[in-house]
């Protein structure tokens, strides 16, 4: 039997193999895939569900991981060491090792983790997503998935929605170059036998784009199919997941998304949701980002399983409901998309896009962007990947920028409105005479409907990091004239920000407490106030 530590995966086999027989062959690197190979007797049985069990030890905590058949007699286990110190590990089941490394400092940040209702990496490092959407990435020709990685190296996106099932749909049909199982006798799928060249193309993706800093929200069903994998029985949904979980949870990078509308999926019952997330908690021994995204029911989203919201709908104005009611990040991973199409979801404008993500960023949510313009040759973005054709990604790319610039993760703010009526109270500070307002007083008699209605017409999409930043967006609000209302006990500076052009500028220096400024009356505006102290 032999031992083998491999390392990171490669497009290029030939590249990938230098790599394996070079020096860093023997490192273990915290945040980095550890990988053992080990040589045996192919499995009796199922192939998914080979017996393979490895437990890693460092200072006295124990890791249980659980390994998989890769074909050809070989046996893999991956680890993901999260701390550095010396590990060993032992192997049992149809393989058996031991052994020992010591695990270096690497430069990855680890796992994305949610904090509060934002996100960060496992290291500590601040991480805003910024998604886009190609749910057939991998099942293209290799020339299509080379020209798409080389337009995400130009793209402000570290995020990818993608598929582990090829998917047919308008804009969608060619065939796959390869499936994830292969098939029995009869012509079925048989989940119980991999399709290995499958998975490790599904690998190379994940790093590849992982390499690029691009997080994977892989998506495990949908069910847009021809091939059968939507209908899958229970036990064979459960094979796959157990295989794919066994196989991926070690990557980093990759987040788990049950299913891309799972109220479509008719074939699977409320049950079969609940249990496909406690499969996932058993086999993931790292605790991934776990979503469930929908077409028109939202799922469960209390549920403890999940860690944050996957939402259709452009309701931006509910967002700072949603994130106090189930106190998760709240991601907006489909609200249209840039295109051209004749499906009213396909063809927004790019302004409209980018106006979405302003509502959604500032308001301490997030969104994905997709694009869907026709193409001569039928490869849409939003499906296969490809070239970016549209004009939303620079938009995107100037918000990234903002955003990332600020002191701290956006929370929902919520303006004293009571001053825009009360101009005179400039504290900030509520009336103890409040209700006697009409407005207040009628405001609060409101059904929740009623309110829903007010807000949307009404609307401004604000947000702030502690006392040490405020932000609000006017959306298609044109005000001449606004103000903010400030902590007196800080010194701001307040910036406009033109959302269209993509310029900012000093609105005023030495801001404290309720201020107003003169604004150019116009659309997509946007002010910031930073404090300066």
């Amino acid at each position: 039997m032999i031992i083998r530590e491999t390392g990171p995966f490669s497009w290029n086999i030939a590249e990938k193999a230098e790599k394996l027989s070079g020096k860093d062959r023997n490192l273990m690197k915290q945040y980095e895939v550890f990988e053992l190979a080990l040589n045996g007797q192919p499995p009796e049985g199922s192939e998914a569900l080979a017996e393979v069990n490895a437990v890693f030890t460092c200072d006295g905590q124990e890791k249980e991981v659980k390994g998989f058949y890769d074909g050809n007699g070989v046996y893999k286990v991956r680890f993901l060491p999260e701390k550095c110190g010396t590990y060993s590990w032992k192997v049992s089941g149809a393989v058996a090792a031991e052994g020992s490394k010591e695990c270096v400092p690497g430069e990855k940040h680890g796992l994305v983790r949610t904090e509060k209702t934002h996100f960060v990496y496992e290291d500590g490092t601040r991480y805003i997503p910024f998604g886009t959407t190609i749910y057939a990435l991998i099942h293209q020709e290799d020339a299509l998935v080379r020209e798409t990685m080389e337009s995400l190296k130009k793209a402000p996106f570290n995020k990818v929605r993608h598929c582990v099932f090829p998917k047919s749909y308008d804009f969608n049909q060619n065939e796959p170059p390869c499936y994830a199982f292969e098939k029995d006798a009869e012509g079925n799928w048989d989940v119980n036998r991999p399709n290995y060249r499958f998975w490790e193309r599904l690998e190379k993706a994940i790093l590849e784009l992982a390499d690029m800093g691009i997080e994977s929200d892989l998506i495990l069903f949908h069910p847009y199919d021809r091939w059968g994998f939507a209908v899958m029985s229970a036990e064979e949904n459960e094979i796959y997941l157990r295989y794919a979980v066994r196989r991926l949870s070690a990557f980093p990078s990759v987040w788990w998304s049950m299913a891309n509308e799972y109220d479509l999926c008719f074939a699977k019952t409320k049950e079969d949701w609940a249990r496909f997330e406690e499969i996932i908690k058993e086999e993931d021994p790292y605790g991934h980002l776990l979503s469930n995204h929908y077409c028109m029911k939202s799922y469960d989203n209390s549920r403890e399983n999940i860690t944050h919201l996957s939402m259709q709908n452009i309701l931006f104005y509910k967002a700072p409901q949603w994130i106090r009611e189930y106190k998760k990040p709240l991601i907006y991973d489909e609200c249209c998309y840039e295109g051209n199409i004749h499906l009213s979801w396909g063809n927004i404008s790019a302004e409209e896009m980018v106006h979405r993500f302003w509502c959604a960023y500032c308001d301490g949510a997030f969104a994905t962007h997709g694009e869907t313009y026709l193409s001569n040759d039928d490869v849409l973005w939003w499906a296969k990947g490809g070239k970016l054709k549209g004009k939303s990604p620079e938009g995107i790319a100037f918000l990234r920028e903002v955003m990332e610039r600020l002191p701290g993760a956006l929370e929902p703010w919520d303006e004293p409105v009571w001053t825009l009526y009360e101009p005179e109270l400039q504290d900030g500070e509520a009336p103890a005479d409040l209700m006697e307002n009409p407005f207040f007083k009628l405001r609060a008699s409101l059904t929740d409907a009623e309110k829903d209605a007010l807000d949307l017409k009404d609307s401004a999409y604000c947000g702030h990091f502690e006392e040490k930043a405020f932000i609000k967006y006017y959306g298609i609000q044109q005000p001449a004239r606004s103000c903010m209302f400030l902590p007196k006990d800080h010194i701001y500076r307040i910036e406009l920000i033109d959302t269209r052009e993509q310029k900012r500028s000093v609105l005023m220096s030495g801001a404290s407490g309720t201020v107003w400024f003169d604004m150019p009356g116009k659309e997509k505006m946007a002010v910031l106030a930073v404090a300066d102290d």
